[in-house]
């Protein structure tokens, strides 16, 4: 099978086409973020058309924003402010006479993990992006769960002590803490250096709250962390663990797989696999 996969970021836009589990080829052009809704359209299609093949089945849009999935319109667009409700899915199978599916990228990368990752044993899960903001992608019985508006698995919005879990358990809390960005206690924690080792744990223990909120609302299989933050699993696992330890339900506390994710080109996969999520009845 054949698809085609389209990460959608504020500057750039990444489009792979994608052989059965590989990324065969991949192309990265510039967006005229600031330009109008049809300039932005026209930087979509042109990376589209590079990767386009006679053997496509189908093309798949990963796109950070609020959408709404049945219709394939999208909404206020991050850093696109032209972007403000655009039909894509009917604008681009109009063009292309091939099914399109469009979601935003935290499910983008749960269905991703799901098809072609470490989520392939499991049919509840959930991907959680750790990175400048705390967001999540369900799979349930197999299929992304995306609710109704599209809201399903913002559980960095949940309350939780001062503010909520995306303060705490994602990269504004180092910032916001700390006055650095993780990047900088990573290098150091790489170091060796006590005091970013000791903000790692820190921050596990906040994420491990976290996991538990998921694990409470979902009770899935398995979670997999996406996002930034995630690379440094090894510096803030054993608190994260820690923490997840004092879960209520032992029977859960023992079947749960928390792992980062491996996973190369995830986001390309992850827009791919809403193909097959679709197809996936």
């Amino acid at each position: 099978m054949t698809l085609i996969g389209v990460d959608l970021g504020g500057s750039k836009v990444r489009a792979g086409l994608v052989e059965s589990d590989r990324v065969a080829k991949i192309v990265v052009r510039e967006v005229r973020s600031q330009g109008s809704a049809e300039e932005v359209l026209a930087d979509l299609r042109s990376v589209l058309e590079s990767v386009l093949s006679p053997e496509v089945e189908g093309i798949g849009l990963g796109v950070p924003s609020v959408v709404d999935p049945a219709s394939g319109i999208i909404y206020d667009v991050q850093n696109i402010p032209a972007w403000k409700e655009v039909p894509l899915k009917a604008i681009l199978e109009a063009e292309f006479r091939l099914p399109v599916y469009v979601d935003n990228d935290a499910n983008c990368f749960a269905a991703g993990e799901k098809h072609f990752g470490r989520g392939k044993p499991y049919r509840n899960l959930v991907g959680l992006i750790v990175g400048t903001g705390l967001g999540a992608g369900i799979i349930a019985n197999g299929r992304l769960y995306s609710g109704t508006s599209c809201g399903a698995g913002e559980f960095g919005m949940l309350p939780y002590l001062d503010s909520n879990f995306e303060r705490y358990a994602s990269g504004q809390f180092f910032l916001k803490s700390y006055g650095q960005p993780g990047q900088e206690f990573y290098q150091k924690a790489l170091a060796g250096e006590a005091e970013a080792l000791q903000v790692f744990q820190e921050f596990g223990r906040h994420l491990g709250e976290a996991v538990k909120a998921i694990m409470y609302a979902v009770d899935p299989e398995a979670i997999i962390l996406g996002g930034s933050v995630s690379r440094a699993y090894e510096f803030f696992q054993d608190a994260m663990w820690q923490t997840v330890s004092s879960f209520a339900y032992s029977i859960a506390l023992r079947r749960i797989k928390i792992m980062p994710s491996t996973t190369d080109n995830i986001a390309i996969l992850g827009a791919a696999a809403l193909y097959l999520d679709s197809r996936n009845q």
